[in-house]
């Protein structure tokens, strides 16, 4: 019952504290650290260095000794001058989250976080809660880029959390530090599993799901522009382009082979991750190709298409479907 008492106050006392830090340090794009949002406290060095002050102090007094009292003195005013640097250091340093690539579970995410203060900060380090720490040995006035690591994410939407920015400068007898919520998320595609079966569904049987979909040369779509190569018909010269002085250029025509291909989700699966992620593997495998595919899921459809615009579409449909257990929230 102890025990249990003991974790309903922790939790309580959690709670209350990431309320007031919503409240005192709202989520930004970008934030400036000031008085405000960085708090300082003595580290383990610095209590050590304050029992000696004490000590010293208690000694010199008891002995009468002025020289003991005076380095006593002396090294709490040292103390106190690292107080004020390591304010300093954080103060004025402006941290600003950028857009990050696409990833898979499994895989690290990497954050992108900016970093820039107007005065010279060294040592500054950053994590978020249970994940690495990053160290940037010196931040000026022209942005730096620091990639903080998020370890074993999840399919589907990451947000982790608050970032801790820490600095001990100049001695390590104080820890400056904020926790700073910069609207991180991260969308988080399904692990790729390689799928021993073919693709489920073809529109056509007989159909080869090696070659379906594929685009070859055809009167459908339009492809591109290309060098004219005597004997090509005249009625596909690009005429505009060669009235704007680019030589003489022929068009190019696509069309799919086959019946495009549609991927679907056998919601009975003892196992939708491991089924998801073998749909993931086969969109990879498909766009690889350049095959055209679409994709049916729990009574949503992506109409056929090819390109990495359609396997994004689908990898985004894939990692966002509902799980049957809910997760943790990164803190």
């Amino acid at each position: 019952m102890q025990k249990h008492g003991d974790k309903l106050t922790r939790q309580t006392l959690t709670v209350g504290w990431n309320k007031w830090l919503s409240r005192r340090l709202p989520a930004s794009k970008q934030v400036t650290l000031s008085h405000k949002s960085i708090f300082i406290l003595p580290s383990g060095f610095g209590l050590a260095w304050l029992v000696l002050v004490v000590l010293l102090f208690l000694l010199g007094t008891n002995y009468q000794n002025n020289l003991i009292m005076a380095l006593s003195l002396l090294l709490l005013s040292v103390f106190n001058t690292c107080i004020i640097y390591s304010y300093k250091n954080l103060s004025g340093l402006t941290l600003t989250s950028k857009q990050q690539s696409s990833y898979f579970a499994g895989s690290p995410i990497y954050y992108p976080i900016q970093l820039s203060s107007k005065q010279q900060a060294v040592e500054i380090q950053c994590q978020f809660k249970g994940q690495p720490l990053h160290t940037l040995k010196t931040v000026t006035a022209q942005a730096s880029q620091l990639l903080v690591t998020v370890n074993n994410p999840h399919r589907g939407v990451n947000r982790p959390g608050r970032l801790k920015v820490e600095s001990r400068y100049p001695l390590g007898l104080c820890r400056a530090w904020s926790q700073v919520d910069l609207d991180l998320s991260q969308l988080v595609f399904a692990k790729p599993i390689n799928d021993p079966n073919p693709v489920r569904f073809i529109s056509k049987p007989g159909d080869d799901p090696q070659t379906s979909g594929k685009y070859v040369t055809g009167v459908d779509e339009f492809k591109g522009l290309k060098e004219y190569q005597t004997g090509e018909p005249l009625k596909q010269i690009a005429w505009k382009q060669w009235a704007q002085g680019r030589g003489m250029l022929t068009k190019e025509f696509e069309q799919p082979q086959g019946a495009p291909m549609w991927l679907t989700l056998d919601e009975n699966s003892h196992d939708i991750e491991l089924a998801l992620s073998h749909l993931a593997w086969q969109t990879e495998q498909l766009t690889a190709h350049n095959q055209v595919f679409g994709l049916t899921l729990s009574g949503h459809s992506i109409p056929p298409n090819h390109g990495q615009k359609h396997r994004m579409q689908v990898q985004t449909q894939l990692a966002l479907f509902p799980r049957k257990t809910p997760l943790k929230a990164h803190q």
